[in-house]
């Protein structure tokens, strides 16, 4: 099954400000190197609620899915 790239990029919008900051700045720099691995990653983590996906890139909570660590710590890059 391939995942369809434009529908995971318009899910990266997300209703909270702060991180839909962070998704901005992920697209522009991360988003269209992401292998296909990568990409059914962040599909992954898009179903998970906006609150939990911050709070892991803040690091007020612990990411527990490894899955979702490597994309949890490209979002943290500057």
């Amino acid at each position: 099954m391939s995942i369809n790239r434009g529908r995971v990029r318009w899910q990266c919008r997300r209703a909270l400000l702060e991180l839909d900051l962070v998704f901005a700045r992920f697209l522009e720099r991360d988003f269209d190197r992401l292998t296909d691995d990568q990409l059914a990653d962040l599909d992954d983590l898009l179903r998970a609620d906006d609150y939990d996906i911050w709070a892991m890139v803040n690091g007020s909570a612990e990411c527990k899915v490894d899955r979702w660590k490597e994309m949890i710590g490209l979002l943290r890059q500057k």
